[in-house]
């Protein structure tokens, strides 16, 4: 186990967000931002504060998840249903970079706070908008959930084992896959503005990144449209295989199961050659991917007859003195336990605000120069909120008045 060591500033030192979002997406998004560095200001309302706070397995009363959703991130309690939460809002972000949303659309302008009336107290401000369906289309009013993103993105159909029912991939791949697409979105919006500018000398302005959950992981579907739109075929539901590169599959051995890519040519051969079965790995009709797949059935029983006679231990050496890309399915326990995730610092011990020992996942990317790190464990709700609205101008009277209203 590591403990994270004291970082250098970050790549994103001196980015100021604003994260107005709960759960998932939005949060998610912030994390990382804040991971490499960004001073990220988590918007709460005040008394329950974000639901993940309670979500999954709780330590005395707080989600262990929140440790890993909410580090490097500052909380302000701030009700914006109130005209007064709203101005302060309004305050914060004619200094911040970034304001992350994932609110449903039109939320926003409701309250008087869309990009349009945004831009105008802040022009550089780039707004990153997180919803089911997107800002536009006749499904953006719909309710989104990552799950039902993942069901119309096209992934849901093809997670199950042919003829069962479609299983979701076990976590929430949907929301996590639009926060990547965020801070994507954020890093691009940032060079645009700050770097694209430099040679005209003129500042430049922000701009809206809209994000729908599903068009996230619709990007992510590889080569599901083109042959629909090429050769009319739809993608079925194929288990633990790769339908059309083959050999790719999970195979039984004695004691569990195992994964093995074998669908390189050059690896194909050596693979072969592993489970002594050289006359396929010799075919001259078996050398590229094409040829394979026509006798596909009779690969995998091949290599199913051979991982059935191993345990899994076995298989896995003799396939790795071959340079076979192979693998065990992990669970925590074995990720926990393995030293390619230590050596990588990929699992850091971290001491929560009330004092508990856990372990968390570690920083990706890793960059040369410019780490992310772990600057600050998560906070208590609000426990920010003073020093942040301080900092901000708000003086100490409106403070208190604001707290006896119950905005913050």
């Amino acid at each position: 186990m590591t403990t994270t060591p004291p970082t250098a500033a970050g790549p994103l030192a001196g980015v100021r967000v604003i994260e107005l979002g709960q759960l998932i997406a939005g949060p998610f998004c912030g994390k990382t931002l804040g991971d490499f560095g960004a001073e990220v200001i988590k918007i709460e309302p005040p008394g329950k504060g974000d639901p993940l706070r309670k979500w999954r397995l709780l330590k005395d009363g707080n989600s262990i998840w929140w440790e890993v959703q909410s580090r490097n991130k500052q909380s302000v309690t701030l009700d914006l249903t109130k005209a007064e939460g709203q101005d302060i809002l309004r305050t914060l972000v004619k200094e911040a970079d970034v304001l992350i949303e994932n609110f449903r659309p039109g939320k926003m302008e409701e309250w008087g706070l869309g990009y349009d009336d945004l831009k105008k107290l802040n022009p550089k401000l780039v707004m990153v908008r997180i919803s089911g369906y997107g800002q536009s289309g006749p499904y953006r009013d719909r309710p989104g959930f990552g799950v039902i993103a993942e069901s119309m993105g096209g992934l849901r159909y093809l997670t199950a084992e042919p003829g069962r029912v479609p299983v979701r991939v076990g976590v929430s791949i949907g929301d996590t896959l639009a926060a990547l697409h965020g801070v994507i979105g954020v890093l691009m919006a940032l060079y645009h503005r700050d770097c694209n500018h430099r040679d005209t000398k003129k500042d430049g302005v922000g701009q809206v990144i809209d994000i729908a959950l599903y068009e996230s992981v619709f990007n992510c579907m590889e080569s599901l449209l083109p042959e629909y739109s090429a050769f009319g075929v739809v993608r079925e539901a194929a288990g633990s295989a790769l339908p059309g590169i083959v050999p790719s599959n999970a195979y039984p051995c004695r004691d569990g199961w195992i994964l093995i890519g074998g669908n390189g040519d050059g690896i194909f051969k050596r693979l072969m050659k592993a489970i002594e079965r050289n006359d396929l790995g010799t075919a001259p009709d078996l050398a590229s991917n094409d040829g394979r797949v026509k006798r596909v059935t009779e690969i995998d029983a091949a290599i199913t007859a051979w991982t059935g006679a191993h345990d899994k231990a076995d298989a896995l050496k003799i396939l790795d003195d071959h340079d076979v890309p192979s693998g065990a399915i992990y669970s925590v326990a074995d990720i926990a336990a393995d030293a390619q995730y230590k050596a990588r610092d990929m699992i850091l011990n971290i001491t929560t605000r009330d004092g508990t020992a856990v372990d968390v996942p570690g920083i990706v990317p890793k960059l040369s120069a410019t780490p992310g790190g772990i600057r600050s464990t998560a906070p208590r709700l609000g426990e920010d909120t003073e020093a942040v609205l301080q900092r901000a101008g708000v003086k100490a009277e409106t403070i208190a008045d604001l707290r006896a209203k119950g905005v913050i």
